[in-house]
């Protein structure tokens, strides 16, 4: 297999280490990013990898970031951007940039991420993958107008929102950037027994952290090959540009409205005005 260069958010921990800890067997060059410098530090250790930390609840982090990034890969571009950091909170309380957080970590920061890494990104002609869930299903219902969910919040509803906004903005991708030699695609990793939810105050919390895992949950090995395989997939043959896999295949169990084009375009340019950037 060719090395590729990848770039790998939420790789402290769960799925994110696993699949870099089995990336790196493969000689990719890995460009890793976490919130805790003391974890991304020891994966990056593991792994020969670099590594970056940034705070997706704090978007100058996400600015600072795409900077760094874009000076460690230059002319060589990007071959893979893995939209993999994330998480379910507990309650309403604003980011320092006023929205709300499961919007922002989920959503808003890896949209502006993805975007400020452009032009790297058409360099490498690179796969975007973006780590969505069944939630997008379950849960989310999308209101432009209410984004933060201010008038009808819960911690499932933000998470599902947030999550079926990863496989609209991967839809967009697809649209608007597929001709140029981009590929994106979004996937649910199976639910796995991470340190995920720790922070809010849902029913997911209790389940994560009881004997009740062991059951119904799986191994952040088994939901980190899930994303090495997309990653080390060659887009348009082991996975189709623009589409929802769940695990490793392709469902029509979806949320109806991630074939809305209307709602997806409404959500990029809302987002891309939240974010600062041109739509």
């Amino acid at each position: 297999m060719t090395p590729k260069t990848i770039v790998l958010t939420g790789a402290s921990d769960g799925i994110g280490a696993a699949s870099a800890r089995q990336l790196a067997a493969s000689g990719h060059r890995l460009i890793l990013v976490g919130r805790s410098p003391e974890k991304t530090r020891a994966v990056a250790a593991d792994t020969g990898a670099e590594w970056f930390t940034a705070d997706f609840s704090r978007l100058d982090d996400v600015r600072e970031l795409a900077t760094k990034i874009a000076d460690a890969v230059g002319d060589g571009g990007i071959d893979v951007l893995a939209n993999n950091a994330g998480g379910i909170f507990g309650d309403q309380t604003p980011t320092v940039d006023g929205f709300e957080k499961t919007l922002q970590v989920n959503h808003l920061a890896p949209f502006l991420l993805t975007n400020l890494l452009l032009p790297p990104l058409r360099a490498g002609r690179a796969a975007i993958i973006n780590t969505s869930s069944v939630a997008h299903r379950l849960f989310g219902r999308i209101d432009i107008d209410d984004l933060d969910n201010r008038k009808n919040f819960s911690a499932n509803r933000a998470y599902g929102d947030a999550k079926l906004a990863n496989v609209l903005f991967t839809k967009s991708l697809h649209t608007k950037f597929h001709g140029e030699g981009l590929t994106s695609v979004a996937f649910h990793p199976g639910t796995v027994q991470t340190n995920f939810a720790s922070d809010s105050n849902t029913l997911m919390r209790f389940v994560y952290r009881t004997p009740l895992k062991r059951l119904l949950l799986i191994s952040s090995e088994k939901g980190g090959s899930t994303l090495s395989w997309f990653v080390e997939g060659t887009p348009d043959e082991t996975w189709i540009s623009g589409e929802y896999y769940d695990e490793r295949v392709l469902t029509r169990r979806v949320n109806p409205r991630i074939e809305d084009a209307a709602l997806a375009e409404a959500l990029w340019r809302k987002s891309a005005e939240l974010v600062g950037i041109d739509a």
